[in-house]
């Protein structure tokens, strides 16, 4: 019985890791936004990371949009999500978004 329990236990840990990894950062685009390849309306969207790829997806319609980024990491934790962003042709185009409560920066086009 205690090995049953030993093993249920590292079973739920495991699959509480999975979970804190999969963490979603909440986003709202205001205008027509570029990031990397895609073309965000404006809304409120949960961004993951999910390898070398953000996912974003829009909380109203639960349509999910990925796009490749680069990923890296500062070194100092960030309080907030951050969007760095510049204005291109009637809209925005996303340069890099800081995910908050962690060190790690995605940069959008970059090779």
């Amino acid at each position: 019985m205690k090995l049953r329990n030993l093993i249920l236990s590292g079973a739920l840990a495991i699959a509480s890791l999975s979970v804190v990894s999969a963490k979603s950062h909440d986003i709202v685009i205001t205008e027509l936004t570029q990031a990397g390849d895609l073309q965000l309306k404006p809304g409120e969207y949960k961004l993951k990371l999910d390898g070398n790829n953000a996912v974003f997806t829009n909380v109203e319609t639960g349509k999910s949009f990925t796009t490749a980024v680069k990923v890296q990491h500062s070194g100092t934790k960030h309080d907030a999500t951050a969007v760095d962003s510049t204005s291109a042709d009637g809209g925005n185009k996303v340069q890099s978004i800081e995910l908050g409560g962690s060190d790690t920066v995605l940069e959008f086009g970059a090779e």
